[in-house]
């Protein structure tokens, strides 16, 4: 019967998702008479005996009803009742096919990318558990300037833009770079984006061909390696030392197209890179006519030590394009960052820009363009500032036990004078994927340092972040994860 069949389809539908009642009978209804179980021609039960078969309102079944005959798979005629149009076309003999277990395939491409270095994995997460602390941010006064700017927005705020982005806000971006991270530039080289991923992504696209090489960190930034895979490139690990990357003859003998690197604080291990190793950088750049990819991550947060410049601001030959954003200042669903390329790639770069990403958002830009030029931006720094340093020396201070010569295991910390995590290095015998697993189970969180890696097998430890936990959490949980990491690690050849 034709209920029957309509009730099992309808509580198949509702197993897949939360369709509402008259969606579920118009998709069941539909699907009868595409594979035939209606006949053309053939007439439908009232829409009162049918919505009492069911057990359904008639509102629903009117609905669904009415749908159907909007979009032509049903005639009403008055006096007559309703049926099945007859000049649909006949649903076609299903061939006999044989069944098997293969499951659909993604190309190679979509295997690696949806298998390999997964930011569910790998992304840095504060280690406390329970939900992140937005509290520096000032959300009302935020809400203020977006309300102001859509009660001002003109016909043309709300289409894609084609110029690199809002004006203004390119002005406050290039004036805070060149007072703040010595970078110079005009507000023309300027390319407001959606984040690092996207500006990452348009680099690869327009400065390199599919199979080029591009030296990437390792251990890497697991962004930079998915924005590569995704763009067909190929990456050749370059290791990185308590001084940053380290290029050697090895690497030389693998001439790049594009060198992606994190200065002012390497990602994962919050390297800085030193001046002898940028010059070094830099001189392999112009010998190989490779560009450099300058991601200035976390170079907001110093809490220790002089103020780093930017790669870029050494730059004479005009091959960095440095990049930065503003989730990590202000909150990092923003979604908007910035991309600054040399003047002769500015007309090529807004043009793929506009063809490739749609950009748009420009009620958004204007309100932060507004947020910085009136010197909240620079007020929201500093208080993030002054918070995250507190949580840093909570932290550092719960982790003591683990540090030194009195440690067991003579672990040591990098990158705890900038950003919003630290990396604890363990001895190259740690299992520490196995470690940060039982930190798991104890409901706090940090990452296994070799997860990060490319090619590396020495590098062991744990990074971990604090950014946006609360600082009671990190107080009161801080200990617990130092005596988790020193009840876990012993001497011999295996941690585990």
């Amino acid at each position: 019967m034709l209920s029957e069949f309509l009730v099992s389809e309808m509580a198949r539908l509702a197993t897949e998702g939360a369709l509402p009642l008259h969606r579920q009978l118009y998709e069941a209804m539909r699907r009868a008479v595409l594979d035939g179980k209606l006949a053309a021609g053939e007439r439908l039960p009232s829409s009162r005996d049918l919505a009492e078969d069911l057990g359904l309102s008639r509102n629903t079944v009117m609905a669904a009803l009415n749908q159907l005959g909007v979009e032509g798979y049903l005639v009403s005629r008055v006096g007559s009742g309703t049926f099945v149009n007859e000049n649909l076309p006949r649903p076609l003999p299903r061939p006999h096919v044989v069944h098997t277990s293969r499951p659909a395939r993604l190309s190679r491409r979509g295997e690696a990318l949806s298998s390999t270095f997964c930011a569910t994995q790998l992304e840095v997460q504060p280690f406390t558990p329970g939900i992140a602390d937005f509290s520096a941010f000032p959300v009302l006064l935020w809400q203020r300037l977006q309300n102001k700017h859509w009660r001002m927005t003109y016909p043309d705020m709300l289409d894609y833009n084609d110029s690199g982005g809002y004006a203004p806000l390119r002005r406050a971006v290039a004036d805070y770079l060149r007072v703040f991270r010595s970078v110079r530039l005009d507000a023309d080289q300027v390319i407001i984006t959606s984040g690092t991923q996207q500006s990452l992504e348009l680099c690869a696209h327009l400065l390199a061909d599919h199979g080029d090489t591009v030296w990437v960190e390792d251990p890497a930034y697991w962004g930079a390696v998915k924005a590569f895979m995704a763009t067909g490139l190929s990456m050749h690990p370059v290791p990185v030392d308590d001084q940053g990357v380290a290029p050697s003859a090895r690497d030389e003998a693998h001439p790049p197209r594009l060198i992606y690197v994190t200065p002012s604080h390497q990602y994962p291990t919050g390297a800085v890179m030193s001046l002898a190793r940028r010059h070094q950088l830099l001189a392999a750049a112009r010998v190989h006519e490779a560009w450099i990819l300058e991601d200035d991550y976390d170079s907001e947060f110093r809490f220790s030590g002089p103020p780093v410049s930017s790669l870029e601001g050494l730059d004479q030959d005009g091959r960095v394009l440095y990049m930065g954003t503003f989730s990590k200042v202000l909150y990092p669903g923003l979604k908007l960052g910035y991309l600054v390329v040399p003047k002769p790639l500015v007309a090529p770069f807004r043009q793929a820009h506009y063809d490739l990403n749609r950009p748009g958002q420009m009620p958004l830009q204007a309100a932060l363009a507004e947020f910085i030029e009136m010197g909240h931006f620079a007020s929201a720094l500093r208080r993030a500032r002054q918070s995250y340093a507190e949580r840093r020396r909570s932290l550092l201070e719960a982790l003591k036990p683990c540090l030194g010569p009195g440690s067991r295991h003579g672990a040591y910390l990098s990158g705890a004078e900038q950003g919003l995590h630290l990396c604890l290095h363990l001895p190259a015998t740690t299992d520490d994927v196995a470690l940060a697993a039982r930190i798991a189970k104890a409901g706090l969180t940090a990452r296994p340092l070799s997860a990060y890696c490319l090619q590396r097998t020495d590098v062991k430890g744990l990074v971990i972040g604090y950014g946006y936990a609360p600082l009671a959490e990190i107080e009161q949980h801080g200990p617990r994860l130092a005596r988790a990491i020193n009840s876990r690690i012993t001497h011999g050849p295996s941690s585990f």
